[in-house]
């Protein structure tokens, strides 16, 4: 990636996440003003994606930065750590929202349709801008970050219809059902996102990988024998590790074939490889 369209990006992501931080405080306090628990859903569930905008810009902004010896695989992993933060918050403030809108349900309270219906159109204008500043983005970061904010103007959509159905019936009960919508599936993106990154922090082997298909992928070259001890690992669920034990024929050329092998490791997304090559018996001496 060039550097100005590293620093493109970024300022892109930087955008939209002071936007989102903007915004998501405006929400908390319209939601409050107008007493609708379906804004103060939309809120957290733009409070999440503030979280999740912050770690783009930072692993975007340091994306470029050398590995240390104290972080020998550079600091992608560290968006991990963001994203089972930004679950935990995501969890316990969705729990509260749960109750909060059940209760609500059994006794309805009047809330202000016309406030949500104007809070529904600065959303859609707000995130839609977002949106559209990171749709063009190259960057894994700028399309997820442009898929959540597509999210969040179909949901001011959602907030934007009950309103408007709500000042001609008054029915103040549509607000904690939207609500009660809202929330689960924030639970259902947060469970999925919890169960990948805990996976991740085990060392479980990524998702859109196939061990054993990889294994037979590198048992294709002529002079492979075996492979074993084969480990597969991921930094962040897009950058993946792997490391492997290779049986070789002993009179093959060492370097020629680990060569061919790394290039088929690219080809299956798998960037960084540790290779140990192994001679066929013990007819290599040692040598290998």
């Amino acid at each position: 990636m060039s550097h100005d369209h590293s620093s493109h990006s970024t300022k892109n992501i930087k955008i939209a996440f002071f936007l989102n931080l903007f915004f998501t405080g405006v929400e908390f306090v319209g939601g409050f003003l107008t007493n609708s628990v379906a804004i103060m859903s939309d809120a957290l569930h733009d409070l999440g994606d503030s979280f999740s905008l912050g770690m783009a810009w930072f692993l975007q902004k340091f994306s470029d930065k050398k590995r240390t010896a104290k972080f020998s695989y550079g600091y992608r992993r560290f968006s991990l750590l963001g994203a089972f933060l930004n679950a935990v918050v995501l969890l316990v403030g969705s729990i509260y929202i749960l109750i909060e809108a059940t209760a609500r349900i059994a006794n309805p309270e009047s809330t202000s349709a016309s406030g949500m219906f104007f809070l529904a159109i600065f959303g859609i204008a707000v995130n839609g801008f977002a949106a559209f500043r990171t749709s063009s983005g190259k960057t894994m970061n700028e399309k997820v970050v442009s898929l959540h904010l597509l999210e969040d103007v179909l949901g001011w959509v959602a907030v934007l219809v009950v309103s408007v159905v709500m000042i001609f019936t008054n029915l103040s009960i549509l607000d904690p059902i939207l609500s009660i919508g809202i929330t689960l599936y924030i639970l259902l993106g947060v469970w999925k996102n919890l169960k990948s990154t805990v996976l991740l922090f085990l060392q479980a082997t990524p998702e859109d990988l196939d061990l054993e298909r990889i294994e037979r992928e590198l048992q294709k070259n002529p002079a492979v024998k075996n492979v074993h001890d084969t480990h597969i690992w991921s930094l962040d669920g897009e950058n993946h590790v792997l490391s492997a034990h290779i049986v070789v024929e002993p009179e093959s050329d060492f370097e020629k074939v680990r060569f061919s092998l790394k290039s088929t490791l690219k080809k299956l997304k798998i960037n960084h490889s540790t290779l140990e090559i192994e001679c066929d018996g013990d007819r290599c001496d040692g040598v290998c």
